[in-house]
């Protein structure tokens, strides 16, 4: 792991925006049929791991922490279960959520010949919004025991971590307090998160050159994002876009990238 503040990267790198104004609505297993209207613009994405002690979720929409998977064996539906489980526990002790659920593991990789499921997606985005969020918990805890942690402020916070060092198409988070609400504009996913029969709603970022970009160059199996996507509490930060990028200095035999993403519901007293 390389130690926090030793040496800076910031990478210019090229990130893709939606058009402003533009709806698009998104099939995760079958990327041509999608409407995307995106353009292209050359942005700077700042080294984070210098900052790791500065970034709060309340005040920048993510944190970068030093926590060790459970388990190295993702395709294993015990294993996966203990890390989704180990998940919730962290984001309980970041948030002092009085109860966490999860949903939506991906595993991800940049591997030629992957499944438009399992690909990184570029493209600024924000997965997902409010009704998203109500209708897993709905689908999790059933109507009646929804309604009553629904009633209490609630958070949607993505968890993200490499499975082995990331080479390529690393992931950048954009600081939610340079996102306005009248940058995001919708996003509808059709089929996301293995062929769901209902469509899942989010943002997609639209460009402002005062948005701030960070990444974790060489980012460890032992590290996580941790970005909140949702509040309930409207004047709360939220809304951490993010996408995966070309890093400009990888080398060009450098290995896929491979990622485990999981989305947790947090519920606040």
């Amino acid at each position: 792991m390389h130690e926090a503040g030793v040496s800076s990267c910031d990478v210019t790198a090229t990130m893709k925006y939606i058009v402003r104004g533009e709806k698009a609505t998104f099939y995760a297993g079958d990327r041509e049929r999608s409407y995307w209207p995106g353009e292209e613009h050359r942005v700077t994405i700042h080294d984070a791991r210098p900052h790791f002690g500065e970034f709060a979720l309340e005040r920048n929409g993510f944190v970068v922490v030093e926590e060790p998977s459970p388990t190295a064996d993702y395709d294993n539906p015990a294993a996966m279960d203990t890390y989704c489980r180990a998940t919730e526990a962290l984001v309980q002790r970041l948030t002092g959520a009085a109860k966490v659920i999860s949903f939506g593991a991906i595993l991800r990789t940049s591997a030629s010949g992957t499944h438009g499921h399992n690909q990184p997606a570029f493209g600024a985005h924000v997965d997902y919004g409010a009704k998203t969020v109500a209708d897993f918990t709905r689908l999790i805890l059933g109507e009646e025991e929804a309604a009553r942690w629904l009633s209490r402020r609630h958070t949607l916070i993505n968890v993200w971590r490499p499975i082995a060092p990331v080479e390529s198409t690393p992931l950048a988070l954009c600081d939610a307090r340079t996102v306005r609400r009248e940058d995001l504009f919708d996003s509808e996913i059709v089929g996301g998160l293995g062929g769901l029969d209902f469509s899942l709603w989010g943002f997609n970022l639209a460009y402002r050159p005062d948005h701030r970009w960070y990444w974790v160059p060489a980012m460890q199996p032992d590290e996580a994002m941790v970005f909140k996507l949702f509040d309930s509490n409207a004047d709360a930060v939220q809304f951490t876009a993010h996408s995966a990028f070309a890093d400009p200095t990888a080398p060009p035999d450098a290995a896929p990238r491979q990622s485990v993403e999981l989305r947790t519901i947090a519920f606040l007293d």
